[in-house]
């Protein structure tokens, strides 16, 4: 198995530890959402279960645990996500009754004689039930087991749980890493450099918007808010398209874009949105932050409809000065 090339490091110390028969009961894979940590925990998985690991401790691929691990019917390995509610939707927590069932399934013993693995994924979604379940399984570990927690945002884990577990650190890519690895992905050198400026660094969010034209919704974004500027469309027009057609990504571009205007504006250069003045600086600032926080309210009972129309309206006003939502 071919891995990223940041994850080198991180790769050769699980390795060595699984090696040498000194992996934690609790191993915490927590990093942004797109640095690789799913493909190393993979890769740790398949490297355990295997009979005949390579000599730089990847899996074979070919041996018959390799092969029930790639079907997905490995009986030593468990993976835990959202389950399906009576309407076929995907819950949106993982709960107490999927905690006990792992715990149960671990106290059996394992039917290949070697390890038992757990993957929980993504173990920020456990709800506060399941996460206490989780706790006295890490607290009294069975044997020859071990539990991988993948998690986009480690914080809302409670600190016991985050305690208990070895976290696996996971350097973030250096932008000629992040270029190289996307050019590999056939990714033009120009769409690869935009992308990643766009994502914060971020490669795999820099693919997947790349894969299913995401990434176009910059520019969509871009040119509103111009045209707010210009007096062209009306915050409320604006704010009624956003609301109804990926908000949060509209938003997390809206932000880089104000972002954006004003390096370029710092630099003694002329932003694309309309602004010139190097006085917006500070205004500019204020506004990106004010949109991150407008992000944040996607998951409360407010109307994002509303929320977005409060922004939108600064922007067009130039009133962008920070202020509590």
């Amino acid at each position: 198995m071919s891995l990223q090339a940041w994850l080198a490091e991180s790769w050769r110390v699980l390795a060595g530890a699984l090696a040498e028969q000194r992996l934690h009961h609790g191993l915490l894979f927590a990093a942004p959402a797109g640095f690789g940590k799913r493909a190393l925990a993979d890769a740790l998985v398949a490297a355990a279960l295997c009979t005949q690991r390579t000599a730089d401790g990847h899996a074979c691929g070919v041996c018959r645990a390799c092969q029930l691990v790639a079907a997905g019917s490995h009986p030593d390995l468990v993976r835990v996500t959202f389950e399906l509610r009576d309407d076929g939707k995907p819950r949106t927590e993982i709960t107490i009754d999927q905690m006990r069932a792992l715990s149960q399934r671990l106290a059996m013993s394992s039917q290949f004689g070697g390890l038992q693995i757990a993957l929980i994924d993504p173990a920020d979604r456990l709800n506060a039930s399941a996460a206490n379940a989780l706790l006295k399984t890490l607290e009294e570990p069975a044997s020859a087991t071990i539990i991988m927690l993948i998690a986009d945002d480690p914080a809302r884990l409670p600190a016991t749980i985050r305690s208990r577990c070895q976290r696996i650190k996971i350097r973030p890519p250096t932008r000629e890493e992040s270029i190289a690895w996307l050019r590999a992905q056939r990714i033009e050198p120009a769409q690869a450099a935009a992308a990643l400026d766009a994502s914060l660094g971020n490669p795999g969010l820099a693919l997947g918007w790349l894969a299913d034209e995401t990434i176009t919704v910059r520019k969509a974004c871009a040119e509103d808010l111009a045209a707010l500027v210009r007096g062209r469309r009306t915050a409320s027009e604006v704010a009624e398209r956003w609301a109804a057609d990926r908000p949060d990504v509209r938003l997390w571009f809206a932000a880089g874009l104000a972002r954006d205007e004003a390096r370029s504006l710092a630099l003694g250069g002329s932003g694309a949105l309309g602004l010139t003045a190097r006085d917006e600086i500070p205004k500019l600032a204020a506004w990106s932050g004010r949109a991150n926080r407008a992000r944040g309210l996607l998951a409360t009972t407010l109307r994002i409809d509303l929320v977005l129309l409060d922004l939108l309206r600064a922007w067009q006003s130039g009133e962008t000065t920070a202020r509590r939502e």
